[in-house]
C-alpha cells in the first residue's frame, strides 16, 4: 500500500495532467475502499490546488478534499490556492475553484468571501455558461445557510455584498443558459425552504445561533427575492416553459412560494421583520391590489396545471400538485384547484416506481382534504382510510388517521350545521355512513384480528372527539388551520354541547369493540369506554329520557334515546365480552348510568331483563377464582364491582334485595378475604339504611360524575406482559399525533409571524462562563447553544488578547469528553486565529453532536506564537522518539517561522447534565401510574438555608412571598416539567415533583421532599432556616440514574446552580440519630421536672394539687423500694405519643394564627 501511496504522490508531483489526473482517480478509489488517505490529500493540496493546473485536475483534487480531513494549516493552503484560482484566465479553472466553496469550513469561509468579493462578483458575468452556472449553484447552498448569515451579522459590508449576490441570482433565472437558469431557480428555492425549516443549516452541521438577528436579515433577501419574482412573474412562466421538461420541476416552488406570499399578506409581516427602510411604505390593501394578486395566483395554476393531466414523469405531477395544493389555500382559492391536484396525486399509489413514497402521498392528501369541497370529501373518505390502513410506517399511519379522524367529524358537524341552516342535505355525511366500508365493517365486527389498525381508529376517533369537545385553538393567522377550525366552529356553532353528536354517532359505530379479543390488549376499548361515561353523564342518563314539558328540545329527545338504546344493547353484550378486564369495566360503565326506574317490572323475572343480566355477570366476576394475574386484575375487578353492587342496590330496591343475596352469599364464599368481607358487611348495612330511608338515598349513591376511573396503564413490576407495552407505545404515539394535529406547537417563524416580534419570544442570551486565569495573557470566555432535535451543541468563545504585543496567530484546541464527537469524526477541533490586536475580541465557534445522555465537557487549550513570522528558529529542538512518526512527520515540516508555541490549558468547560433533557408534559395522574414502574432508582439529600421560622413561611407560600423554596428558585429555569406540587403547612415541608425526558427518549421523574429542620428551642418549628431535601429520581433506564449517581453533588449544581449542599447519606443519619436524642433529652427533662411553675390558679386548686403530687410521689417511692431504679419520668408517654401531640398541637396552633389572619383582614 506505501508503494502505491508513493507512487500516486510521485504521479501528483509530476506537470503531467493526464497523470496527475489518474493518480488522482485511484487515490478516490482508495477512499471510497475506506482507507486513510490524508497523506495523499497533503500532496493534492500543495501539488495541485496550490499551483497551477488543468481544470479537471483541480476537479477531481477538490473532490479528495472532500472525502477527507484536513488540518487547519492545509486549510489555509486551500484557500490561497481558491483565491489564485479565481483571478485565472481559464473560467472552468475558476469554475472548479468557486465549486469547493461550499465545503470550506464556516470558521474560514468569511474571511475568504470578504477577501474575493470582486472575484466573485466577476464571475456573473462572465461568458462562460459553466462558470455562470458553478457560481449560482455554489452561492445558492452557501448563501441561504446559517452561519453565513451570522458573519453578515457582525460585518455590514459582507451583508451589502451577500444580498447584491442574490440579486444576481435572481437575475440569473432569467439566464439565457437552460442549465443555469435551472440552478437558479433551484437556489432561490432553497433559500425560501431555509427560512421555514432550515434543513440546509442542520446538514452542514453548522453552528447553532441566537436567531433573531438572522431572521431579520433572511427576512431582508426572501423580501427582495419575493418582490422580484412578483414583478417578473410572466417571464418567468415564459422561460421556465422553453427548459427542457426534466428542469420544469426546479422552477415550480420559488414561483408557487413568492405568489403565495403576495396574495395571502405574509408578505407584509415578513418586511416587518427585516426592520428594512423599504418596509415602511403602506401599501392600502385596496380592492385593485387585491384583484392583482388574484390574478397572479389564477395565472401560476393555468400554467401548473397542464403539467398534471399531460406529464408522465411521477416527480413532476407530485411537486406540481403538492403546489398547487399550496396555492388553493389562498384568499380566493377554488376547491377545482384542490380537487384536481389531489386527484393527480392519488393516481401515483398504483405507479410501480412511486411505490416506496406511497406515505408522501397519503400525507399530501389527508393533510389538504380541508381543501376539498364536502362531496368530493366524502367520496375520498373510504378509499383514503383502505390507503391509510396499508401504510407501514407508524408515524405517518398515525398522522394520517388522525386527519382522517379529524375530517370525518367535520364533514359530519358542517353537514347538520348546513342542514340546521335550511341548505339541501347531502347524503353519506354522517359518521356511520364515512365508516361503512365492508372491509372496515368486517374488521370492527370480528372478535379477533391480525392487525392493530381497528385499535388505532377507535382510539383516534375517540380521542379526537374528546379534542372536539376542548375550546378550539384562537387562530390569528390565515394558514391551513384556520380552514379547519373555522368548519368545525361553524359546526359547532360554538355551542358547549354540540360536539356530543358527532361523538354519539362515534359510540355507536364502534360499539363491537367491547367484544374483540385484542389479547389482553385494553388501550382502545377503554379509551371507548371513557367517552361513553362521558356521554351518559352529559345526557344523564340515569334519569330516562326527558319530555317536551320539562323544556327538552327534539334532537335532545332523540339522542337521548338513542344513548338509552345503546346501553340495552351493551348490556345484552356483556355475554360476550372476551376480554376478562373488560367486563367488570363494562359492568361499571353500565350499572353506574342505566336507568332502572325505566325497566318494565313485569319484565322481573325475565333473564333477558337487563337488571338481570347486569347481576349475573356481577355474580361472575366475584366468583371467577381460576383466572390468573396476567389475564385478569382480581383485586381491581372486585373493588369495583362491590362498588358497583352499593350504588346499584341504593337506588332501585329490587336490585337492592337481588344483591343483598349475592353479598351474603360471596361473604361465605371461601374466596372472599377479610379486607371483602367486612366491605360486604358494610355495604348490606348501606343498602338497608337506603331501602328503609327512601330519602335518605345519598348514604349508599352519589351523583354521577362523568369520569372513568380505570385505565390500560398497569404498572411494568406488576403486570409485566407484552399487551401493556403495546397499550403503553399505542397510547404513545396517538396522544402525540392527536397534539401534533389539534394542538401544534407553533415554530418560531410561524409565532413571528403571527405575533410579530414580541419581548416573550427574545430568548435571554445563555450567561458566559469564563476559562482562564485573572493572570492569563489570554482571556477566554465561552457560552453553548443546544438543539435537541439534531441533538447538537455548539460552544462559542471569546477571545481577548490581553498583552501589549499584537499576536499574528493564535491556536485554540478543543477537546471532547464524554459522550460529545465531531461531526466529521476527528478527535480534536483546530481554529487558527490570525492578527489578534491588544484588548480586541475575537470570536470563534466548535459544534458537536451528542452520542448519548452522559456527563461531558470540551477541554480547551489556547496554542499563541509569540515568535510568529520573525523568522527566528526555534529555541528548543526535543527529541520524542516515543511518539509516533506521524506526529514527527509533521514537526518536521512544521516552517521554521512558526516559532515554538506558548500553551495555555484553559479549565474544562463542563456541560451540565440537565441540558440533556426536555421537559415533558404529563398529568398527575400519569406521572404517579408510571412512577412505581420505573425500574431504575437514586436517591439523595440535600441541605440549603433559608430566612424566616418555618411555619410563618409556609403560611405566606400561598402570597408568593415566602423564601421558604430559595434553595429551588432556579428549577423553574431547568428544563423540567412540574407535574404538582404540595405544601405540607404543619411541619414546614413539601413535595414537588417533576418529569423529562431525556433527548434519545429516556424518561426521568423525579420527586422533591423537604422538611424543615426543628430548631434547638423545642417550640415546633417556628425559628427554623434550615431545609433538609430528599431527591428521589426515578429513570426508565438504569445507565440514566447511573450516570446522575456518579456525581450527587454535580447533579444538585446543575439542578439548583449551586444553592443546595449534598449530604451523604451516612451524615444524614447520623444528624437525625443526634436530633432525635436531644429531643427525647429535653422531652425527659420536661416530664422530670417536678416543681410547678407558680400559676395564677386560686389557694383551694392549689392545695388539691400538692395533695396529688404527694400521693404520686409517695406511690412512686413505693415503687422505686420494689423495683430497680430507672430512669424517672412522671408521664407513660412513647416517643410516638409525644410526636403525635406536638404535630397535633401545631396544627391548632397554625390554626389559631389562620384565624386571627382572616379577623384581621375582615376587620
Amino acid at each position: 500500500m506505501d508503494i502505491l501511496f508513493a507512487q500516486i504522490q510521485a504521479d501528483l508531483r509530476s506537470n503531467d495532467a493526464l497523470r496527475q489526473s489518474g493518480a488522482l482517480l485511484q487515490a478516490l478509489q482508495q477512499s471510497a475502499a475506506g482507507r486513510d488517505i490524508s497523506v495523499i490529500a497533503k500532496s493534492a493540496v500543495e501539488e495541485i490546488v496550490a499551483s497551477p493546473s488543468s481544470a479537471v485536475s483541480k476537479k477531481l483534487a477538490f473532490d479528495l478534499i472532500r472525502s477527507t480531513r484536513l488540518t487547519a494549516d492545509l486549510w489555509e493552503t486551500v484557500c490561497i490556492g481558491i483565491r489564485n484560482d479565481l483571478d485565472f484566465p481559464d473560467p472552468d479553472v475558476t469554475a472548479a475553484a468557486v465549486s469547493i466553496l461550499a465545503a470550506i469550513p464556516s470558521y474560514r469561509l468569511g474571511k475568504l468571501i470578504t477577501d474575493c468579493n470582486k472575484e466573485i462578483s466577476a464571475c456573473f458575468d462572465s461568458v462562460s455558461d459553466n462558470l455562470r452556472f458553478s457560481i449560482t449553484e455554489t452561492l445558492g447552498c452557501i448563501l441561504a445557510r446559517d452561519d453565513l448569515v451570522t458573519l453578515c451579522e457582525n460585518n455590514i459590508n459582507l451583508l451589502d455584498r451577500v444580498s447584491n449576490w442574490w440579486n444576481r441570482i435572481a437575475q440569473n433565472m432569467l439566464d439565457k443558459s437552460d442549465n443555469v437558469s435551472k440552478v437558479a431557480f433551484e437556489s432561490v428555492g432553497k433559500l425560501f425552504q431555509e427560512f421555514e425549516s432550515k434543513r440546509m443549516s442542520r446538514l452542514a452541521g453548522d453552528k447553532l445561533v441566537d436567531t433573531e438577528n438572522s431572521v431579520a436579515i433572511r427576512s431582508n433577501w426572501i423580501s427582495s427575492m419575493v418582490d422580484f419574482v412578483w414583478k417578473k412573474r410572466s417571464a418567468l412562466m415564459a422561460r421556465s416553459l422553453i427548459l427542457p421538461v426534466e428542469s420544469f420541476r426546479a422552477t415550480v416552488f420559488p414561483l408557487v412560494y413568492a405568489v403565495k406570499a403576495v396574495a395571502s399578506g405574509s408578505i407584509e409581516v415578513i418586511k416587518k421583520l427585516s426592520r428594512s427602510s423599504k418596509s415602511r411604505t403602506n401599501d392600502t390593501a385596496s380592492d385593485s391590489v387585491n384583484a392583482e394578486r388574484f390574478v397572479g395566483v389564477s395565472d401560476v395554476v393555468s400554467h401548473l396545471a397542464p403539467f398534471l393531466a399531460s406529464s408522465l414523469d411521477p416527480a413532476l405531477i407530485f411537486e406540481v400538485g403538492i403546489n398547487m395544493l399550496y396555492l388553493a389555500d389562498v384568499p380566493g382559492g377554488k376547491p377545482e384547484w384542490a380537487s384536481t391536484s389531489t386527484i393527480a396525486i392519488l393516481t401515483l399509489w398504483d405507479r410501480q416506481e412511486y411505490s416506496s413514497a406511497r406515505e408522501s402521498i397519503v400525507r399530501a392528501v389527508v393533510t389538504n382534504l380541508h381543501l376539498l369541497d364536502l362531496s368530493m370529501q366524502v367520496s375520498l373518505f373510504k378509499r383514503l382510510l383502505l390507503m391509510v390502513r396499508n401504510l407501514r410506517a407508524e408515524s405517518d399511519r398515525m398522522h394520517a388517521l388522525a386527519c382522517i379522524c379529524r375530517t370525518a367529524l367535520c364533514v359530519d358537524l358542517f353537514a347538520k350545521e348546513s342542514i340546521r341552516r335550511g341548505q339541501k342535505p347531502l347524503a353519506g355525511t354522517d359518521i356511520a355512513s364515512l365508516f361503512e366500508d365492508a372491509r372496515i365493517k368486517d374488521d370492527l365486527n370480528s372478535v379477533t384480528s391480525k392487525s392493530l389498525f381497528r385499535e388505532e381508529l377507535v382510539a383516534m376517533l375517540v380521542e379526537s372527539c374528546f379534542q372536539l369537545s376542548l375550546p378550539l385553538p384562537e387562530q390569528k393567522s390565515s394558514g391551513m388551520e384556520s380552514r379547519v377550525i373555522g368548519a368545525l366552529a361553524y359546526g359547532t356553532g360554538y355551542g358547549a354541547l354540540n360536539w356530543t353528536e358527532p361523538a354519539l354517532e362515534v359510540v355507536e359505530v364502534c360499539r363491537p369493540c367491547v367484544k374483540w379479543d385484542c389479547d389482553g390488549r385494553t388501550y382502545a376499548i377503554d379509551c371507548y369506554l371513557k367517552l361513553l361515561v362521558r356521554l351518559c353523564h352529559i345526557y344523564d342518563t340515569r334519569g330516562g329520557v326527558k319530555r317536551v314539558k320539562d323544556g327538552a328540545s327534539q334532537d335532545q329527545i332523540l339522542n337521548e334515546t338513542r344513548l338509552q338504546n345503546l346501553q340495552r344493547e351493551l348490556v345484552k353484550d356483556l355475554r360476550e365480552v372476551n376480554t376478562p378486564r373488560i367486563c367488570a369495566r363494562l359492568l361499571w360503565a353500565i350499572s353506574e348510568h342505566i336507568d332502572l326506574e325505566g325497566l318494565d317490572p313485569l319484565l322481573a323475572d325475565d333473564p333477558e331483563d337487563p337488571l338481570n343480566i347486569i347481576i349475573t355477570n356481577i355474580h361472575k366476576v366475584l366468583f371467577n377464582i381460576d383466572s390468573s394475574a396476567n389475564t385478569t386484575n382480581r383485586l381491581q375487578d372486585v373493588q369495583a364491582v362491590l362498588l358497583c353492587t352499593q350504588r346499584l342496590g341504593s337506588r332501585n330496591a329490587r336490585a337492592g334485595q337481588l344483591l343483598i343475596k349475592e353479598l351474603e352469599e360471596f361473604r361465605g364464599n371461601p374466596s372472599a378475604d377479610s379486607v371483602n368481607k367486612h366491605q360486604c358487611r358494610l355495604i348490606i348495612q348501606r343498602i338497608k339504611y337506603v331501602s328503609s330511608h327512601p330519602d335518605d338515598k345519598w348514604a349508599g349513591v352519589s351523583e354521577t360524575r362523568g369520569d372513568y376511573p380505570f385505565s390500560h396503564h398497569k404498572l411494568t413490576v406488576q403486570f409485566y406482559n407484552t399487551s401493556t407495552a403495546q397499550d403503553r407505545k399505542l397510547d404513545g404515539l396517538i396522544h402525540k399525533a392527536i397534539l401534533e394535529l389539534w394542538r401544534p406547537d407553533p415554530n418560531e417563524l410561524i409565532q413571528l409571524l403571527t405575533k410579530g416580534i414580541d419581548s416573550s419570544l427574545i430568548k435571554v442570551p445563555p450567561s458566559a462562563f469564563t476559562l482562564t486565569g485573572s493572570s492569563d495573557p489570554c482571556f477566554v470566555e465561552g457560552y453553548h447553544l443546544t438543539d435537541p432535535n439534531d441533538g447538537r451543541i455548539t460552544l462559542h468563545l471569546k477571545v481577548l488578547n490581553l498583552t501589549e504585543i499584537d499576536l499574528n496567530r493564535v491556536d485554540i484546541r478543543v477537546g471532547l469528553s464524554g459522550g460529545l464527537y465531531f461531526m466529521d469524526g476527528s478527535p480534536q477541533a483546530v481554529r487558527q486565529l490570525r492578527d489578534l490586536n491588544s484588548q480586541e475580541p475575537v470570536l470563534c465557534s466548535v459544534t458537536v453532536g451528542v452520542s448519548h445522555f452522559e456527563r461531558c465537557g470540551f477541554w480547551v487549550q489556547v496554542l499563541y506564537y509569540p515568535f510568529y513570522g520573525s523568522g527566528g528558529p526555534s529555541d528548543y529542538e526535543g527529541d520524542y522518539p516515543e511518539e509516533d512518526p506521524q506526529i514527527m512527520r509533521q514537526k518536521k515540516s512544521l516552517r521554521p517561522e512558526i516559532g515554538d508555541p506558548v500553551i495555555l490549558r484553559c479549565q474544562p468547560y463542563k456541560i451540565p447534565l440537565t441540558e440533556l433533557l426536555l421537559p415533558h408534559k404529563i398529568s398527575p395522574v400519569e406521572y404517579f401510574r408510571l412512577w412505581p414502574s420505573l425500574p431504575a432508582i437514586v436517591e439523595c439529600t440535600g441541605t440549603y438555608t433559608y430566612e424566616g421560622s418555618g411555619f410563618k413561611a409556609t403560611a405566606a407560600q400561598q402570597y408568593g412571598e415566602s423564601p421558604f423554596l430559595s434553595g429551588l428558585k432556579s428549577l423553574s429555569s431547568k428544563p423540567f416539567h412540574k407535574v404538582c406540587s404540595h405544601i405540607i403547612r404543619t411541619v414546614a415541608g413539601f413535595q414537588l415533583c417533576y418529569a423529562a425526558k431525556t433527548w434519545y427518549g429516556g424518561f426521568v421523574g423525579m420527586m422533591i421532599f423537604g422538611a424543615s429542620e426543628v430548631s434547638r428551642n423545642v417550640d415546633l418549628g417556628d425559628e427554623t432556616t434550615t431545609m433538609i431535601c430528599k431527591f428521589v429520581v426515578r429513570a426508565s433506564d438504569a445507565s440514566i440514574t447511573k450516570e446522575i449517581e456518579s456525581d450527587l453533588q454535580g447533579w444538585m449544581d446543575d439542578l439548583t446552580d449551586g444553592s443546595i449542599e449534598y449530604m451523604p447519606e451516612d451524615e444524614v443519619k447520623t444528624a437525625a440519630a443526634e436530633r432525635l436524642r436531644i429531643s427525647m433529652e429535653r422531652i425527659a427533662l420536661l416530664k422530670a421536672a417536678q416543681p410547678r411553675a407558680k400559676s395564677t390558679k386560686s389557694d383551694d386548686e392549689e392545695e388539691k394539687e400538692e395533695e396529688k403530687e404527694e400521693e404520686s410521689k409517695e406511690n412512686e417511692e413505693g415503687e422505686g423500694k420494689s423495683k430497680t431504679k430507672g430512669p424517672s419520668t412522671l408521664f407513660k408517654l412513647t416517643a410516638e405519643e409525644v410526636e403525635h401531640r406536638a404535630l397535633q398541637s401545631a396544627v391548632l396552633q397554625e390554626w389559631h394564627m389562620l384565624c386571627k389572619d382572616r379577623g384581621t383582614k375582615v376587620n
